[in-house]
């Protein structure tokens, strides 16, 4: 490695496999070309860089940004589930199972037992 180039890391993962690969490119080099040098696109076919996002350290950002040395790029997959969807409808269950009270939402207080009780 020259002082002309940094190190990277290139991420993605599926359910069933996962993929961290080191890779090292010349300083001004975009998102976009780091990961292709790090082969990742080769080993995950599905990835397709038009749809999915990407980013730095848990960070979005974009194709044409330029990392740092030591920097994660990380591709993200999409979202199975909308996260709000899926709590609006954990709310609700919890309702109907009276876990949690139907007008506030908040939890069912339960009442205290006799030996919490104050004398």
């Amino acid at each position: 490695m020259t002082d002309q180039q940094i190190s990277l890391e290139v991420v993605y993962g599926t359910p069933e496999k996962q993929a961290l690969l080191e890779v090292v490119v010349e300083q001004g080099a975009t998102v976009e070309q780091a990961i292709l040098a790090s082969g990742i696109v080769k080993r995950f076919p599905d990835i397709n860089l038009e749809v999915l996002k990407v980013g730095i350290w848990n960070r979005t950002c974009k194709l044409t940004d330029l990392p740092k040395k030591g920097d994660r790029i990380e591709i993200y997959r999409p979202l199975i589930a909308d996260p709000k969807e899926a709590r609006r409808r954990r709310a609700e269950k919890a309702k109907d199972e009276g876990r949690a009270n139907k007008i506030t939402g908040g939890r069912v207080k339960t009442p205290a037992s006799p030996s919490e009780s104050k004398p």
